[in-house]
């Protein structure tokens, strides 16, 4: 069973309203792909790009969350809403729980109600930023670099009465710290290791140690450019060289998969798509015991839901 905890699809079904879930070749995960690999379930992101007015960004966000109903879980008998350790046990053996996570707080401004609206709709998972600064934080890519606003503890706050994971990834550094601070269920949902690969997206061994600390989870992303300064050449192995890092630093319980698919332009061979998963477990099986395979790809995940 799999438990990836980032994809865009409704970003791009937001985009183009043709494209069908089941079965469309302009994306990475459709239900064919993930019926085919097994998987048991799937976070579907709400996030609003950049260029999208700021006034209209809820409405943006609101119009995904119903997309994510209409076009996926209402059309697909087997598709299933889930919010829960108690749903997704209740799964049967072919059917998927689909779950809803946000992507940067720019959705909702400086206005809580609509993060509680969200997370009352089903959100359970809500990142923080995306690479820039907003009401929250400073994102990865801000050059100034800054922390927590007292709006972003409000919001965390928020999450944790809630019990709803924290999502650092995208934070800049002293975001993050802020974060560990006051988040009761801290993830990255999609970040790697940075001594592997230094982009300002990835995870300094500091920063994965203080995860594992919290009891927070690790999901590694398949994102190229994040798995390899030679991203041309990024491949399988490359998902497995960030993986034996985690453990090596007591995150084997820590760790999971968020691929990213459908938010990334460019793959790593191998995993082109939702069906890479099947090579990436081909890898997994030579390495690591049976035990430590279903941790990696579903339990770790599951067992860390806040609920």
């Amino acid at each position: 069973m799999i438990f990836d905890a980032h994809c865009d699809v409704l970003m791009k079904l937001w985009l183009n309203r043709t494209l069908s879930f089941y079965d469309s070749k302009e994306l990475h995960v459709t239900l064919q792909s993930l019926m085919n690999i097994n998987s048991k379930v799937q976070c579907f992101a709400i996030y609003v790009p950049e260029r999208v007015p700021e006034e209209i960004r809820f409405t943006a966000a609101l119009e995904m969350v119903d997309l994510f109903f209409e076009k996926i879980v209402a059309r697909f008998p087997n598709v299933k809403f889930v919010q829960s350790k108690a749903d997704i046990s209740a799964l049967a053996d072919d059917e998927i729980g689909a779950m809803l996570t946000l992507e940067g707080c720019e959705a909702i401004g400086t206005n809580l109600i609509k993060l509680k609206t969200l997370l009352r709709l089903g959100v359970m998972s809500v990142g923080l930023t995306w690479n820039w600064a907003n009401a929250v934080a400073d994102g990865a890519w801000e050059k100034r670099g800054a922390g927590l606003t007292q709006f972003g503890k409000e919001v965390i706050q928020q999450l944790n009465e809630m019990k709803r994971w924290t999502d650092v990834s995208h934070l800049s550094e002293k975001a993050f710290w802020d974060v560990m601070e006051i988040a009761q269920f801290p993830i990255a949902s999609h970040s790697n290791a940075y001594l592997l690969c230094p982009h300002p997206r990835n995870l300094r061994d500091e920063q994965i140690q203080a995860l594992i600390r919290k009891n927070g989870m690790i999901g590694l992303s398949f994102v190229p450019y994040f798995l390899s300064e030679n991203a041309e050449q990024a491949a399988v192995l490359d998902v497995l060289r960030h993986l034996e890092h985690v453990c090596s630093l007591g995150g084997s319980r820590h760790v999971g998969f968020g691929s990213d698919f459908d938010g990334i332009e460019t793959t790593a061979a191998g995993l082109e798509n939702a069906r890479g998963y099947e090579n990436l477990i081909n890898e997994l099986q030579k390495r690591y015991s049976e035990t430590d395979v279903e941790q990696f790809l579903f339990r770790n995940f599951y067992e860390h839901l806040p609920q």
